[in-house]
């Protein structure tokens, strides 16, 4: 080994005893283990975490045997692709039978088969810098496609040629875009112009991989850079196709040289006001959410006299489409809904001006947020990105004022429960109706009447409900 590999090695086992340990038992049993791959990579850079893989000769049964009565926990969900997982103490370990893998052209699965040696293991890899490891119990680095160098100089490489690697699997295109923006590393030129010229072969993937892809992009530490990777080599027109639609559509200010630019700038400044957040960061669905707030405007794009642009209803049209697309990338229901909510709201705020919002409007601000309020401040404070700085203080102290205005009516009207005065029990007793449509329409009314003027009271709710009922019947 050369020096720096030597140092490598050094920096790698200070990890954790639990290395050493896992060796000496796989090579007690007569078997070869490694550690493979992202975790080499990381620790390298200083990155580490409590996630390790493992390569290794023994398939899953023996694995499992070989874990057994040393593993704090042993689970077999990955059995199927020679993987078992284990926990030991803090440590989360991944470890796979040497294998390869390839894609049929027509196929969205994998076609799985288990390898004979560590090196072919590492051949099939996705990039150079994954495809190092530490053969243990020796100690002895292994870097046949010289991914330390790669690591040195900040490069994404394949072991061998990109069309060969992504005609294997193509969902190393995106892996390539998010590593880009994970790690700040640049694509080799050859990367680039395999993933234009293959960009269409995504499709044969399977939407739950992509999305995954998707969401480990987003959540990355600069995003932008792995979203621009995707639209510039065309990976996007069949991922997520309303962000390159968003070039089209110049906005109707001006300001930005198109709404593509302005939706990663919006984007840029989400992910700053991530701390505002009670949820754990990276939030998705905050981030995600500012990315495509603006689908909705190529659909709704009109030219009015000749510099006059308007895109009316966009935000409709908007959560419309973002609901579509999350639901063919197989988004839960729950993410679904809390996007789509963010992207239909993003506009409310406009009306709000200098302050003219009554009561009632606020309290219908919270009632419509719902439990995305705190994620719809955060986009609508993001969605600023006017260079004016006089016009830009004035939306911040504005928001700052509806902010301060809910946080008031909340103290004296308890808005996070927000709900009539009096319930549907209530209702049929005072009426004398029976459980039907006429009860949810009374309730809806009392609803109304309480986004209007506050909190009443049982005796004065009461009051206005047979009021309602009496001109009503």
């Amino acid at each position: 080994m050369s020096a720096v590999q030597q140092r490598a090695v050094q920096s790698l086992l200070l990890i954790a005893p639990v290395v050493d340990e896992l060796g000496a038992r796989f090579a007690k049993a007569g078997h070869e283990i490694a550690l493979v791959g992202g975790p080499v990579r990381d620790i390298l850079l200083g990155r580490g975490s409590k996630d390790l893989d493992f390569a290794t000769s023994a398939h899953p049964e023996v694995i499992e045997r070989l874990l057994s009565g040393w593993a704090d926990h042993i689970w077999d969900i990955g059995k199927a692709f020679g993987t078992i997982g284990c926990r030991k103490g803090e440590w989360v370990l991944e470890i796979t039978t040497y294998r390869s893998e390839s894609y049929d052209p027509t196929s969205r699965k994998p076609e799985v088969a288990y390898g004979d040696s560590l090196e072919g293991d590492l051949a099939r890899r996705d990039f150079a810098m994954n495809a190092m490891a530490v053969r243990l119990p020796g100690h002895t680095f292994v870097d046949p496609y010289g991914g330390l160098e790669d690591v040195a100089r900040q490069t994404i490489r394949t072991p061998g040629t990109p069309e060969d690697s992504f005609s294997d699997d193509p969902l190393r295109m995106m892996r390539a875009a998010r590593f880009a923006a994970q790690l700040g590393f640049t694509p080799d030129p050859a990367v680039v112009a395999a993933m234009t010229a293959m960009a269409e072969r995504i499709t044969i993937v399977s939407a739950e991989r992509v999305r995954d892809e998707l969401v480990k992009l987003v959540c990355s530490d600069h995003p932008r850079i792995g979203l621009d990777l995707l639209v510039s080599t065309g990976l996007a027109k069949h991922v997520l196709p309303e962000l390159p639609a968003l070039q089209l559509a110049e906005d109707e200010h001006h300001r930005h040289k198109d709404v593509y630019q302005h939706s990663l700038t919006v984007l840029d400044q989400a992910i700053e006001l991530e701390s505002r957040l009670s949820v754990p960061t990276p939030d998705f669905v905050v981030r995600f959410a500012a990315l495509i707030h603006d689908i909705g405007k190529p659909k709704t794009r009109r030219f009015e006299g000749a510099r006059k642009v308007t895109f009316h209803h966009h935000d409709v049209v908007g959560a419309k489409l973002a609901r579509k697309r999350m639901k063919a990338l197989r988004f839960s229901n729950e993410q679904i809904d809390q996007v789509g909510k963010l992207v239909e709201l993003h506009l409310r705020f406009h009306g709000y001006g200098t302050g003219e919002w009554t009561d009632s409007a606020v309290r219908r601000y919270v009632r419509d947020a719902g439990d995305e309020l705190e994620r719809l401040h955060v986009l609508t404070r993001a969605d600023c990105t006017t260079r004016n700085k006089r016009k830009a203080d004035a939306l911040r102290a504005a928001y700052d004022d509806l902010e301060a205005r809910i946080e008031r009516l909340k103290e004296q009207e308890e808005l996070d429960a927000l709900r009539p005065d009096l319930d549907g029990n209530q209702i049929m007793e005072i009426l004398g109706i029976p459980p039907g449509r006429e009860v949810g329409q009374a309730y809806k009314f009392l609803m109304e009447l309480r986004l209007d003027q506050g909190p009443l009271g049982e005796e004065a709710a009461r009051e206005e409900l047979l009021r309602w009922w009496s001109e009503r019947t």
